[in-house]
């Protein structure tokens, strides 16, 4: 499945629980109501996956994402007044250390749920100046779409 489908189809699915449930929740709530749509709709999703930071010869399992889809695509769930820098660092390093093609940062808690969402891309420059540059990841706003899937990097 191609990103565009595959961010296509995990959107469509949360939109369907956002329209289910609307805003207010705890964040356990919609990742739970998420993963059974995603799981209905043919995916292959894993939750709170170990994303660990390599020190050296280190290990260290450090963060849990909450979901991963197909093994592609990372997705934070949020219910928050609004998204801040924290939580776009916060999944920018679940896409860089989890090894993602791709993240979804999505804020359940927004009257409408466009606005609460933030797509992260490997493989290109940053889209936002002010945004510091770490690797190589793209963010896109809420209703913006690469015109082309970046090249995947892993370092």
């Amino acid at each position: 499945m191609q990103h565009r489908d595959l961010t296509s189809s995990i959107l469509r699915a949360a939109f369907k629980v956002h329209s289910q449930l609307g805003p207010g929740l705890l964040e356990s709530a919609y990742t739970a109501c998420l993963e059974y749509e995603l799981v209905r709709s043919g995916h292959t999703v894993f939750k709170e996956v170990m994303v660990e930071i390599a020190y050296d010869d280190l290990l260290i399992p450090a963060y849990r994402m909450d979901l991963l889809v197909d093994s592609k695509v990372m997705i934070e769930v949020k219910s928050v007044k609004e998204l801040n820098d924290l939580h776009l660092a916060q999944a920018i390093t679940y896409v860089k250390l989890g090894k993602a093609d791709l993240g979804l940062l999505i804020n359940f808690n927004e009257r409408n749920l466009r606005t609460g969402i933030r797509r992260i891309h490997r493989g290109s420059a940053y889209a936002k100046a002010d945004v510091p540059a770490m690797d190589p990841i793209t963010i896109y706003g809420e209703a913006e779409e690469p015109d082309e899937e970046p090249p995947v990097v892993f370092h």
